[in-house]
């Protein structure tokens, strides 16, 4: 499943998926990959996400 809230929030920011991979620690191929819904991230990899978006783990990576 496709991870548009990850996208969004990146979006909201005004960052592109390099500049998110930078501040993570990951390649631009991982996050769009998480984007994509191909790659299931570690969970230290959605609590760095999450921070860097000011997000929660709730709010970008909870399915309803």
């Amino acid at each position: 499943m496709k991870n548009l809230k990850i996208k969004s929030a990146r979006a909201a920011l005004d960052l592109s998926q390099q500049e998110l991979a930078d501040k993570v620690g990951v390649s631009r191929q991982t996050i769009n990959a998480i984007e994509k819904g191909d790659y299931n991230p570690t969970i230290n990899l959605c609590r760095a996400i999450c921070k860097v978006l000011g997000k929660t783990l709730d709010e970008l990576f909870w399915e309803e």
